[in-house]
């Protein structure tokens, strides 16, 4: 199991093109953790904004009756991809990664796939 702040260094090392990384609470939208970001990214206000995206999403989900959980929400820019993953363990629950990566660098596919493997054993 990875403590938060050896599971966002992963993440940063691991996934190319990674601009920063974030752990969120979303019932407060405060960031747990953060590496990276910058001049060009606040990693701080990123969390708190896209707490609201996760609450919509879930809202939306409780309003159609889809019983389901969400393994990941992606928002496309045109420079950059927004990953957006809610852990889904016991202690997890009521968290989520956000992890902005270079459009130009990253491998989407991949760096889903790296992100589930690190959700998997970090230890909240």
């Amino acid at each position: 199991m990875a403590a938060v702040e050896t599971a966002l260094k992963d993440i940063m090392s691991a996934i190319e093109g990674t601009i920063g990384v974030a752990l969120v609470d979303y019932n407060s939208g405060m960031a747990l953790g953060t590496i990276g970001g910058g001049s060009d990214l606040d990693l701080n206000v990123a969390a708190a904004g896209n707490t609201d995206v996760v609450r919509a999403k879930l809202r939306a989900m409780e309003l159609l009756n889809l019983n389901e959980a969400i393994e990941d929400i992606l928002i496309s820019l045109s420079t950059q991809y927004h990953l957006i993953r809610p852990l889904t363990s016991r202690t997890g629950k009521g968290l989520f990664l956000y992890l902005a990566l270079d459009r130009n660098r990253a491998n989407l596919a991949m760096a889903r796939h790296q992100l589930k493997k690190v959700e998997a054993d970090l230890e909240v």
